[in-house]
Formats: C-alpha cells, sequence, structure tokens
C-alpha cells in the first residue's frame, strides 16, 4: 500500500471520527425545550465555527502523527513532491468533494424555500460539508487503487 492510499484512509477514518465525536459532544449541549430563533442561529453558528477549528487542528494533529507512525514503521520519508497522476487524482477528488457540497447548499436553500424550519437548512449544510470530506478522501483512495 502507498504512502497516499495510508494518508487517504487515515483521512477518511479521522474525519469520521472528528465529526462523529464532534456531534455527540454537541448533541449533549442541544436545549431540551427546544430553541428560539436567536437561540437557534446561536446555538448552529456556534456548532459550525468550532467544527471548522475542531476539524482543522485535529486533522493537523493527525497529519503530523501519522508522518511520525509512516516514518519509524517504514524508515522512509513523506514524499516531497506531487507527480502529474497524483494532481490528477487531487483534481478529481476536490472536483467531486465541491459537487456533493454545492449539491447539499443548493438543498439546504431548497429547504427554506418550501418553508422548513432554519434547523433543517443548517443540518444539511453541516452534512453536506461531512459528505464531501469523505467523499474526497473516498475518491482519492479509490483513484489511488484503481487508477484514473
Amino acid at each position: 500500500m502507498t504512502y497516499q492510499e495510508k494518508k487517504s484512509i487515515v483521512s477518511l477514518i479521522s474525519t469520521i471520527v472528528i465529526f462523529g465525536s464532534y456531534c455527540l459532544y454537541m448533541y449533549s449541549q442541544f436545549p431540551e425545550g427546544g430553541l428560539e430563533a436567536e437561540e437557534a442561529f446561536h446555538y448552529w453558528g456556534s456548532f459550525v465555527l468550532i467544527l471548522m477549528l475542531v476539524s482543522i487542528v485535529a486533522h493537523i494533529l493527525v497529519s503530523i502523527v501519522f508522518n511520525i507512525i509512516f516514518r519509524i514503521t517504514t524508515q522512509e520519508k513523506e514524499p516531497t513532491f506531487a507527480d502529474e497522476l497524483d494532481k490528477l487524482i487531487e483534481l478529481k477528488a476536490n472536483r467531486i468533494s465541491f459537487f456533493v457540497f454545492i449539491l447539499g447548499f443548493l438543498l439546504a436553500m431548497g429547504s427554506l424555500v418550501l418553508d422548513q424550519p432554519s434547523q433543517v437548512m443548517f443540518v444539511i449544510l453541516i452534512a453536506s460539508g461531512f459528505l464531501s470530506d469523505v467523499t474526497g478522501s473516498f475518491t482519492k483512495l479509490y483513484h489511488y487503487r484503481r487508477g484514473v
């Protein structure tokens, strides 16, 4: 298994674990009696902002730990360059990931058009962000395994 395949698997697993654990933590913080409009925007706004910060920091830490463990176990350094195949796979994964997020964004805006509560929009946006990240990692893994 190549470095890129291992990195894609670690990224996929860490994305699922980070998002799942954060959602479980925030679920316990959700008010019992429901939310008023102002409280709802405060809750979901803080949910998204903190999720972004936690996700960025956690992905950086996971990447550092992965590179340390990879170097210790294989005695190899991380590749310092990306060839045309790596760039092409990255572009394809980004394209599919962006498509998934834009589709989720359109669904979220559609939920507002259909007079759904604002909470539905936030849930769809958060879920589409998560799915786009998972789809990007899975696409990279797929293309490194099967080719372009």
